[in-house]
């Protein structure tokens, strides 16, 4: 895993940023680099461009359930909110955690599975909607010690499984939508061709014309993993939201107010995005005018 200090000045030889906490020290991964070469599509012309601002990188091996974990906890919440829940959680239920030891065999998936409700939402309490999280994330771990026998079982299944009979399992976790499924297979699986959309991904494929305007996050999905070769999705899931944090933010996009500010400017329809009116408006929304 990289180290998400050493990331930000780059004295590791690693190039992401730590801001990216989802893509950094949490999700694991390695540098990457892929020969250039002419894009074949206006989507992978926008993932290598990204790739030249940010980073390149490979991603697989983080444990699965723990990922599946970190994911609901970053549902309907920021990574600054999230992340301290994160370390809470692991400090009291994972291995070695003050919660941990004989009785869970400091298995994530078994401690989880016996932890007191109450106590466990308000360990992870600064993530939001922590009573539904605790609860969803027991459940979750009652069914991985059923069915896999614990976090190890379960992270098996995730790397070795097919593909699309990990994510229809996953699909079928009460709890867990594409994003997270997606994300479970992209940082845990090391699966290539997995491009996770969040309302980063799902906002700027739709406002740079890479997707239909009134496609839902599935339809992003379907159009970005059908023209960006399969190396290339992970790290442009954790680029674009880099780029959506920086200069392609919801209300106040860069190019609003420099059109040269926004370094993929060229690559751009800007579908909803009016900089001779400051007028900006989801993508579907312009395209039903």
């Amino acid at each position: 895993m990289s180290d998400g200090a050493a990331d930000a000045d780059g004295t590791d030889g690693d190039p992401e940023p730590a801001e990216n906490i989802s893509g950094g020290a949490a999700g694991g991964g390695e540098a990457a680099a892929f020969e250039p070469g002419d894009a074949e599509t206006r989507a992978e012309a926008v993932v290598d461009r990204l790739g030249d601002i940010y980073w390149q990188k490979a991603y697989g091996g983080r444990d699965a359930f723990e990922c599946l974990v970190r994911t609901i906890l970053s549902q309907n919440t920021s990574d600054v909110a999230s992340q301290p829940a994160h370390d809470a959680l692991m400090d009291r239920y994972g291995p070695g955690g003050e919660a941990a030891g004989a009785a869970a065999g400091d298995d994530l998936a078994e401690s989880l599975a016996a932890a007191d409700q109450a106590t466990l939402a308000e360990t992870i309490s600064s993530a939001g909607l922590y009573n539904q999280k605790s609860e969803r994330m027991i459940a979750l771990a009652d069914r991985i010690c059923e069915e896999y026998g614990g976090a190890d079982g379960f992270d098996e299944f995730v790397e070795t499984g097919e593909p699309g009979e990990v994510r229809e399992t996953l699909l079928d976790m009460n709890g867990v939508g594409p994003k997270t499924a997606d994300c479970v297979l992209l940082f845990s699986g090391g699966r290539g061709g997995v491009f996770p959309v969040d309302t980063h991904v799902h906002r700027i494929a739709r406002r740079m014309g890479l997707a239909p305007a009134d496609a839902d996050h599935e339809g992003v999905r379907e159009a970005l993993e059908a023209s960006v070769p399969a190396e290339k999705c992970g790290f442009g899931h954790t680029a674009t939201i880099q780029f959506g944090r920086e200069y392609c933010s919801a209300r106040k996009p860069a190019c609003l107010d420099d059109p040269e500010a926004c370094p993929l400017a060229d690559l751009c329809d800007q579908v909803g995005v009016s900089p001779a009116t400051g007028e900006v408006v989801d993508p579907a929304e312009a395209a039903g005018d």
